[in-house]
């Protein structure tokens, strides 16, 4: 008979309560977004984490379009490397529909659903069934240093014109002293570069589409749109400016570089904190300008958290995001961050909160961008698709990224705006003919 030596109580205790927080504890993968708002939440996994001892965060944080390849990617093949994934309005009623992503129903009632923003929550839905919960939401403005236009002797109308826009751009563009007149997307990718351009498109008329979805991308509305684009940011932009998307832009007007910039409302809260910006104090907004239209002149997107089908870790993983997406952590993030930090966008509530409307002065402009942003009516002329920035279909991501690395290219000089969409449209109406869409 073998003899074993029996362990001190105390050393037996402490291994079985190790061992069992082991077994208890489930970690789940997020992966998430580089955007300020996203990096704000990572930085309160401690406070999730106490909250919810049996679960521990992995995060992965990825640049946008990296990100977004490495989901897709992950999703359309059954990786199963994630539990939580960073996505937005246009994926998933897309992924909803093929079953990639869980069914978020039945949720608590403390969550208070009802209390998500309409438009919101009706992006994120598949036949009527949230599939995804909105971290923020946002829609798209202009944003100009109130203290260059008063210099200058500007005064900005409730709805600016792009053609007015060019020309203070080019009154307070300053190179000499690292001053663009104006910073937009140059970075290509259907998310970045073309998030943009495709609002730009719209208010001069122009759309991807006709109703027989044959590409629209060497009409004279998208020759007319990409060329003031191009000449705009080679006159008056920041140099590289091929290289800058939401990031990017963000921190050059934030350091006082950049006049204009016209980009997502989402921004406001960084760029009207003192600690976060250097012109805090001197900031005007307005409308997102327009051209011959008002029609799909700003956006509406929203980012979310979804648990795609493939995880193991169903539970935990909607722990968290019904956590991070709640009203609970929005006043977390206003206690700990302050109250004009905490993600926009999504809750009615948010809206209503007198610590929020004191400290954003773009609250309720935000708020109305988003109530009359309409994704199925986005051009001037009829379209098949619903979609604001991009188009709501499958085969959205390859056009749109692919148009984007075009249209960057107009924008360095290695093609001609012409040649760019030339090859854009061609390129465009081959994949819808292999998709079905036309013969």
């Amino acid at each position: 008979m073998k003899l074993t030596r029996a362990l001190p109580l105390a050393t037996l205790t402490a291994a079985v309560a190790v061992a069992s927080q082991a077994q208890a504890q489930t970690e789940i993968t997020v992966a998430t977004v580089n955007n300020n708002d996203m990096i704000i939440m990572q930085s309160l996994t401690e406070e999730f984490e106490a909250a919810h001892p049996d679960i521990e965060l992995d995060w992965v944080v990825l640049e946008e379009n990296v990100l977004r390849q490495r989901m897709t990617t992950d999703i359309a093949t059954d990786g199963g490397q994630f539990d939580v994934m960073t996505i937005g309005t246009y994926e998933v009623p897309i992924w909803a529909e093929r079953g990639w992503l869980s069914p978020l129903d039945n949720l608590p009632e403390d969550y208070r659903v009802d209390d998500l923003l309409s438009t919101v929550r009706d992006g994120l839905s598949h036949d009527g069934t949230l599939h995804a919960l909105p971290f923020y939401g946002e829609s798209s403005m202009m944003y100009y240093r109130q203290d260059l236009f008063d210099d200058a002797g500007i005064e900005v109308p409730e709805q600016p014109s792009w053609d007015e826009v060019r020309d203070w751009a080019g009154q307070l563009h300053d190179p000499d002293n690292e001053l663009a007149g104006i910073c937009l997307r140059g970075k290509p990718g259907w998310g970045e570069n073309m998030a943009f351009v495709s609002t730009l498109v719209n208010t001069f008329g122009g759309r991807w589409f006709d109703m027989d979805w044959n590409a629209q991308l060497d009409s004279p509305e998208w020759q007319a749109a990409i060329q003031f684009y191009v000449d705009l940011l080679n006159d008056y932009g920041p140099p590289g400016a091929s290289s800058n998307g939401f990031n990017e832009n963000q921190a050059l007007f934030s350091s006082g570089k950049c006049a204009i910039w016209v980009d997502a409302t989402s921004a406001a809260g960084r760029i009207y904190n003192p600690d976060e910006s250097q012109v805090a104090d001197h900031l005007g907004f307005s409308q997102a300008p327009v051209a011959e239209t008002p029609k799909g002149s700003h956006w509406l997107w929203s980012w979310a958290l979804a648990i795609p089908a493939t995880s193991e870790k169903q539970d935990a993983a909607r722990e968290f995001i019904t956590w991070a997406t709640s009203q609970e952590y929005i006043e977390l993030v206003g206690e700990t961050e302050g109250w004009a930090s905490v993600p926009p966008g999504t809750r009615t509530s948010t809206y209503e909160d007198e610590r929020y409307i004191e400290a954003a002065p773009f609250a309720e402009f935000v708020l109305e961008a988003m109530r009359n942003a309409d994704p199925t009516d986005s051009t001037l002329e009829p379209s098949p698709y619903i979609g604001v920035q991009f188009v709501g279909i499958p085969e959205f991501q390859s056009i749109g990224t692919q148009v984007g690395q075009m249209v960057a290219a107009a924008l360095t000089g290695e093609r001609s705006v012409e040649e760019a969409l030339d090859a854009a449209q061609s390129a465009t109406q081959r994949t819808m003919q292999r998709a079905g869409y036309t013969d």
